[in-house]
């Protein structure tokens, strides 16, 4: 069985997509004419890429967990087959004047994992695998080391806190899982996200605090102004019973942190905790200075399961922005795409890409909802993920579909394959499966991959950063995940480091009032 392909008799549609009456695409529509005319549009928008020296008073930083090129590729593809501009569909962020390679490797492995990456691209410090937010002096699990203060790395987030400014953290996944934890955390092992998971191993507990306690009572977590995403069992004690059913909190310590946050933040202004998206689409964002939004027991929902309780990351991102821009001196805020690696992670393409939809839409928002002038967006992955798309399917086939026939077995194959991971499902008598006779429709199909894993391991190749705003002309060239808070840094006037405000450097310093207006020039969509 072959992948659907569309027909069109809108003949204006025809004219500009090249699609012809029966389907085929009409390569004739695409001639020297047509190319010649399109590139020379694109030389020019590229000689005339505006640099913004501006200091960057917010900055906003979108973070694709597991998201590799090919993943960026394949939700365009699958974006495009949607509208109608097939190959020639263009994502949000691909309309950032800049970009860039990231090298994502750790301090001890060549692939790394969400933690110590965090770690690198917040902090600045390549760490170990599955540390946070510590440097390479600390071990896996070495509850001692973790606690000394010289081996702890700053994140972007903590130098903008110091700055006197606010910050914000958004995620699908939990709040305490090993990216967002990146923002405040300081752990030997990401997966201590309470205390009872340092109990499950005979750790102390008492000795080494678990990473929902940093968030709520630690120096750089209790000053996060915007906080959502899931995860509340980490935060209630067993015995206490989740909103939505099911298993109840899992803290052995009797804390419930969130009535301490509850507590702590009206003290200080108006504060609003929701767990249902009804009741954080109703927040009154310009009377609230302090959001707790934990939206799932666990992780968020895959958006394919529409889980009505869940808000969608573009929802939540919007309210972050909204309350953080009521701070005049700027804020940071970060936004994660957690669940696109969580669907990589079980070979589930069209979940893992539906995901990187959503992505999409929050970083449309947050353009539009920013001055360029001001506020630098930055947008990249952590690690990447073993998917890759294969030939040789026509001009505007979807992606979600069959590519070609094998010549070897004769048998026709899906367009997306993974490398290794559950979708590996064998010969049998020498053959095998034919994905045309499967449910490769279902959004939580197991796409198929070479080598059997419980889970996917994560692909080392370099990732790619797209920026926007304020000094976005820093993210050019190949660089490595620790360069980026160094930027970022530069940029905004915060943290250790060379600064444009720095008095240090008077030749990138105007001062506000002997800014040469015509050499600041405004980033264009």
């Amino acid at each position: 069985m072959r992948s659907k392909r569309l027909t069109y008799k809108d003949q204006d549609h025809l004219d500009v997509m090249g699609r012809g009456p029966t389907g085929r695409w009409n390569t004739r529509v695409e001639d020297s004419a047509y190319w010649n005319n399109k590139m020379q549009a694109d030389l020019t928008s590229q000689i005339n890429k505006p640099t913004s020296v501006t200091q960057a008073k917010n900055v906003i930083l979108f973070l694709g967990d597991g998201t590799s090129i090919t993943t960026l590729t394949a939700a365009r593809l699958l974006k495009g087959f949607r509208s109608g501009n097939f190959e020639h569909e263009e994502m949000a962020y691909e309309k950032f004047p800049y970009s860039t390679l990231i090298k994502t490797y750790s301090a001890d492995k060549v692939v790394t994992d969400s933690a110590a990456s965090s770690t690198a691209y917040l902090t600045g410090v390549k760490g170990n695998q599955a540390t946070i937010g510590v440097d390479s002096n600390v071990q896996l699990g070495d509850c001692n080391a973790m606690n000394v203060p010289q081996f702890h790395t700053k994140s972007i987030l903590k130098n903008f806190q110091d700055a006197g400014r606010s910050t914000g953290l958004v995620t699908v996944t939990r709040v305490t899982h090993a990216s967002p934890a990146g923002n405040y955390a300081h752990t030997a092992e990401r997966h201590w996200e309470s205390d009872d998971d340092i109990n499950d191993i005979e750790g102390d507990s008492e000795l080494c605090d678990d990473i929902a306690e940093q968030l709520i009572l630690g120096e750089t977590g209790s000053n996060i102004k915007v906080i959502m995403g899931g995860g509340r069992k980490k935060f209630t004690p067993k015995g206490v019973d989740d909103p939505e059913g099911g298993d109840g909190g899992k803290r052995d310590d009797g804390k419930n942190l969130i009535e301490t946050w509850i507590n702590q933040k009206q003290l200080l202004g108006n504060a609003s905790y929701v767990w249902h998206r009804n009741d954080l689409l109703n927040v009154d964002t310009g009377n609230t200075q302090y959001l707790l939004g934990l939206f799932d027991w666990s992780h968020m929902s895959f958006f394919v399961d529409q889980d009505t309780s869940n808000p969608t990351l573009e929802e939540m991102t919007t309210k972050a922005i909204q309350i953080l821009s009521q701070d005049q001196n700027g804020y940071f805020l970060f936004v994660e795409g957690g669940n696109i690696d969580k669907a990589h992670h079980l070979n589930e393409h069209r979940s893992a890409l539906e995901e990187a939809l959503q992505f999409e839409k929050a970083i449309a928002a947050a353009d539009s909802l920013t001055d360029p002038q001001d506020t630098l967006i930055l947008v990249t992955a952590d690690h990447s993920q073993p998917m890759v798309i294969n030939g040789y399917q026509e001009r505007g086939s979807d992606i979600l579909g069959l590519a070609d026939f094998s010549d070897v077995d004769g048998l026709p194959y899906t367009s997306l394959l993974y490398t290794n991971g559950p979708g590996y499902k064998g010969e049998v008598d020498g053959v095998r499966p034919d994905p045309s006779i499967e449910d490769y429709t279902n959004p939580h199909y197991a796409g198929a991959s070479t080598v059997p894993m419980i889970e996917s391991h994560h692909a080392g190749e370099d990732v790619i950063l797209y920026a926007r705003g304020p000094h976005s002309h820093l993210f050019t060239g190949i660089h490595e995940n620790a360069y980026i808070p160094h930027a970022v840094r530069y940029a905004a006037c915060v943290g250790d480091g060379q600064q444009f405000c720095s008095s240090s450097n008077p030749s990138s310093n105007p001062s506000e009032n002997d800014v040469d207006e015509e050499a600041v020039i405004e980033d264009e969509d």
